[in-house]
């Protein structure tokens, strides 16, 4: 299957870019399906219909669909949200307090990967297109995998074996105590056999033959500037970008005098996103005198984006991460577009090497290679993050 993430700051035409993408898809005979897993859903908007949580057909070969988060909870998170919510009653909460705080935050997100994962594992369609929420949730969503192994290793797992031991010992005393039972083997083996289905994701998510990361922008400043960071921490995840969309370009028919100032500054900022998204591709797309609503203006939009192109083609295979070997030396290569060397930090800890930049920190699990030993110097090239290993002293 095919995966196509859009991605990009709110507000920058994301869900219209990924509709028009379905509708060439599909028209390219491809099984496409548009799953939106952004909180605040438009894609029904954009197509002009009404969408559910389930797939619905919007054209021959093509389906949409928005992720009700309540239902994705619900059907993988049932047995843990009824013992949370046996708690908080037993606490004191009323019914309703008790069924809302249930639901822990951040756990839309966290549904949005795990229905990624059951539409990869069925495998009814070709292409799976999604427009996801905007670049600072989906770096969120995208690092769950890194920080859930990380608890998993660290702390859940021995705990999930001393619960099991104890359980039958302590539950006599525990309920007429405290008013609820301890969680049973469902509840606790639960939330392991959701990082499971998010760890086998991430293997899909990191196949730049089969995933990529599209990025929409426009020429202004603070958009470029997210894009640019966006960019950077994908790498850092090791999830590869493939294709740019500089969107909404004031075209040169034009010609209202009000509208000089800012088609001069758009003439600076289209220059720097080729410049500064190098060697990646960029589309442009320019400002349409109407709203991109419905599927005849999608339509339009589609042609416009590709023509005579296969937009499920890789348009860029960008290696993010690689360990490369020079005279018995190895060296961890991080592909950092656009970061400064002292906005980096790194520490090692057992097999795992902790990547820091900013609130963005990935725990990346090192190869055997390199597990036994210790970073022994760093430097910025060509975008790279070079990183020497050496043997401990």
């Amino acid at each position: 299957m095919r995966v196509i993430l859009m991605t990009g700051k709110g507000g920058v035409g994301k869900t219209s870019v990924a509709a028009a993408t379905g509708l060439r898809c599909a028209e390219l005979g491809y099984k496409t399906l548009v799953l939106s897993t952004d909180p605040a859903h438009s894609l029904a908007d954009s197509f002009d219909m009404e969408l559910g949580h389930m797939p619905k057909p919007v054209r021959s070969n093509l389906w949409g669909a928005e992720l009700d988060a309540l239902m994705e909870l619900e059907s993988n998170w049932g047995a843990v949200k009824r013992y949370i919510t046996q708690v908080l009653q037993a606490r004191g909460l009323e019914g309703v307090e008790a069924e809302e705080l249930a639901i822990l935050p951040g756990m839309d997100e966290i549904f949005s990967l795990v229905r990624m994962k059951r539409h990869y594992d069925e495998g009814v369609f070709d292409v799976l297109i999604i427009d996801s929420a905007p670049t600072g949730t989906a770096l969120r969503l995208l690092s769950l995998p890194e920080v859930a192994g990380w608890y998993m290793r660290r702390f859940y797992k021995p705990l999930q074996a001393v619960s099991a031991a104890l359980r039958p010992l302590v539950e006599p005393f525990f309920r007429p105590i405290a008013g609820f039972s301890l969680p049973d083997k469902q509840v606790m083996d639960a939330p392991y056999e959701f990082y499971q289905q998010i760890e086998a994701l991430e293997k899909v998510l990191t196949d730049n033959t089969q995933t990529s990361v599209r990025l929409v922008t426009n020429p202004e400043k603070m958009v470029i500037k997210e894009s640019l960071r966006a960019h950077a921490y994908l790498s850092l995840y090791n999830v590869a970008t493939d294709l740019v969309i500089a969107n909404r370009i004031i075209p040169d028919a034009v010609t209202d005098p009000f509208f000089q100032r800012w088609k001069e500054n758009q003439q600076q900022y289209r220059r720097e996103i080729h410049e500064n998204f190098q060697p990646l591709p960029v589309k442009e797309v320019p400002l349409y005198s109407e709203e991109m609503c419905g599927l005849a203006a999608l339509d339009r939009l589609k042609e416009t984006l590709y023509a005579e192109e296969d937009p499920a083609q890789v348009y860029y295979k960008e290696t993010t991460l690689r360990v490369v070997q020079e005279q018995n030396q190895y060296s961890l290569e991080v592909y950092l577009p656009g970061i400064p060397k002292n906005k980096i930090e790194l520490s090692k800890s057992g097999d795992e090497l902790n990547i820091r930049i900013g609130n963005h920190r990935r725990n990346l699990v090192l190869p055997q290679a390199l597990a036994a030993l210790q970073p022994a110097g760093a430097k910025m090239e060509e975008d790279y993050l070079k990183i020497r290993f050496a043997t401990a002293l």
